[in-house]
């Protein structure tokens, strides 16, 4: 195995080291000679991207991709940062192109149905996560992401093949994808005590390999209430200031990509979906000196947070109004309310039971490691419900609340109140979410191609007694049920 480049290894440390424009100059002048995308091309994309250069990004991907793009060994790098970039379109070419060339490679067939799915074409993700499953029958995300994508019913479920896998003593991976994909198939046919039980699998094997200690959320939250204190200090700019953009907040699968689509469809609207933009804005500008990282946070120069924010998120976007969906924005209400104070803050509410339950049944990637445990649950959600009440007396009317419950039950009312109060021109169109062909890389990726329904709104109730430790342990946290 051939050893890295001595400088390739030098940028990584210079990079991990926190130093990202100096490993930024060490690695520029050393692409150039390179016969096809690497992993320091790869590097200095990650490096731009961490530091909200988007633009810069975009530019020096075009030019790989010209060079680069019609090259094998490169193909499938180009296809990751396509993706990346929110290139999504490229991104779907560049795989269904590296599974041509190599159509035995499993991997290559669940990438090319993971970037269909985010296209909204399930037929052909499925298809292709099928491909993917016939080549290798371990390829433990195929198989919970071809689960997602149909609905089971009696007589068409894969719930035998996955009972099959999971008995024959499978690697934590393979169980825990597994375990995640039964549950689901198992709820859809209504069998809801084989499918608490796989979710409860799944969520343990995912537990038991996290380095995760819920008490250190609930500091950072509570370390956040005191640097923002309840009486806020004059706030700075315009009360206009970041009146193009609309801010999607709430805990996961609570609503807030259904938000997303709703007001998405709407004219002059656009979503740039889940970005870090704010907390790179937030960051960038932290105040210099002694304290801590929420201190100095808290310090930064929110006129300066405001156009930092506003030049990363409107880049390349023509739109009016700009949409915000990641959820951890919860964090940064108070950051958000001095930086834009013209800025739309959309609060998702959903039932606590309901919330933590559809969290417990979903597979996350690197985020949210809370959601694998009843106790973490139930006490992420009452730090979580302490944060937000405390947003609400610092910034009394600032947060614009809207009900799960009520959207699902009754969209156009719901969702036309929501849009007068973020000063959008409502239309009926918007509840067609089929017309709305925008990308969506989140949990609700594949739920939200069809019409809005409230089969999972008051799901825990059909669960009935079988949630009864998820209540008490949320009724231990003082959550008012």
């Amino acid at each position: 195995m051939s050893r890295e480049p001595a400088w390739l290894a030098e940028a990584r440390d210079l990079a991990v080291g926190g130093r990202r424009e100096a490993a930024l100059a060490r690695l520029a002048p050393r692409l150039e000679p390179l016969l096809h995308f690497t992993e320091a091309h790869a590097l200095y994309l990650d490096l731009l991207l961490s530091e909200g250069r988007r633009a810069e990004a975009g530019r020096a991907f075009e030019a790989w991709t010209s060079r680069y793009g019609a090259l094998a060994p490169s193909i499938e790098g180009l296809a990751f940062y396509a993706r990346r970039l929110d290139r999504h379109e490229q991104s779907h070419a560049l795989y269904a192109r590296a599974v041509a060339d190599q159509p035995q490679d499993a991997r290559l067939w669940y990438n090319l149905a993971a970037s269909q799915r985010t296209l909204g074409r399930l037929s052909a993700a499925a298809e292709a996560c099928e491909r993917a499953l016939r080549l290798d029958p371990g390829m433990a995300p195929a198989l919970l992401l071809r689960s997602e994508l149909v609905r089971a019913r009696p007589g068409a479920s894969n719930v035998d093949a996955l009972r099959k896998v999971l008995g024959s003593g499978p690697n934590d991976q393979l169980a825990m994808f597994a375990a995640y994909a039964l549950g689901k198939e198992l709820q859809d046919l209504g069998e809801l005590d084989g499918a608490l039980e796989a979710f409860a699998l799944g969520a343990r094997v995912r537990r038991r390999n996290l380095a995760y200690d819920v008490a250190e959320d609930e500091l950072k939250m509570a370390r956040i209430r005191e640097v923002y204190p309840v009486a806020p200090g004059p706030e700075p700019g315009s009360a206009g200031m970041g009146s193009r953009h609309i801010f999607i907040i709430g805990l996961p699968r609570s609503g807030t990509t259904l938000t997303e689509r709703i007001l998405g469809g709407l004219p002059g609207v656009v979503s740039n979906g889940e970005t870090n933009n704010l907390s790179t804005a937030l960051l960038a500008s932290a105040a210099p000196g002694p304290g801590d990282v929420f201190d100095r946070c808290a310090r930064a120069d929110s006129a300066e947070v405001g156009r930092r924010y506003d030049a990363l998120a409107s880049d390349g976007v023509d739109a009016a109004r700009i949409i915000e969906k990641l959820p951890l924005n919860y964090l940064y209400v108070g950051a958000i309310a001095q930086a834009l104070p013209g800025a739309a803050i959309v609060r998702v509410r959903r039932h606590p039971v309901d919330s933590c339950f559809a969290m417990f049944r979903t597979l996350f990637g690197e985020g949210y490691p809370f959601s694998y445990d009843f106790d973490d649950l139930a006490r992420y959600y009452a730090a979580y419900s302490r944060l937000m009440d405390h947003w609400s007396r610092r910034h009394p009317g600032r947060m614009i609340d809207l009900d799960y419950e009520a959207l699902v039950a009754s969209p156009a009312e719901a969702a036309a109140g929501l849009a007068d109060r973020c000063g959008l021109d409502w239309t009926d169109a918007a509840l067609d979410l089929s017309r709305n062909t925008a990308p969506s890389l989140t949990a609700s990726a594949a739920q939200v191609r069809g019409g809005i329904y409230g089969d999972s709104s008051g799901l825990w109730r059909r669960y009935g007694q079988r949630l009864d430790p998820l209540v008490r342990s949320l009724e231990r946290q003082g959550v008012d049920l």
